[in-house]
């Protein structure tokens, strides 16, 4: 949300929802090579969380529900601003 990359990571889980237990699949077969390299101590969760489709589109409402917070606390920060600023015919005129 930080980042403003809440519209790709949508679009990519979308788009690999379908292929989500072939996913997590192929991420148990490579498993022993990756933890060979990395210490992931969740790697096996995430594997595990990636065979349901549900998982997916928990993950997806999620994320856009994090995202509709942070834009309407930004739109309320807006509006409280706009809201202390004195209207232009009140403003005084630079001299």
């Amino acid at each position: 949300m930080r980042y403003r990359m809440t519209v790709p990571a949508i679009l990519f889980l979308e788009s690999v929802k379908p292929l989500s237990f072939i996913g997590s699949q192929a991420m148990y077969f490579f498993e022993p090579l990756v933890r060979a390299l990395f210490p992931l101590p969740e790697y096996e969760r995430f594997a595990a969380m990636m065979e349901r489709r549900e998982n997916v589109e928990a993950l997806l409402v999620a994320i856009e529900r994090q995202d509709e917070s942070e834009r309407r606390a930004r739109r309320e920060e807006r509006e409280k601003k706009r809201a202390d600023k004195p209207p232009r015919s009140e403003r005084k005129e630079p001299e």
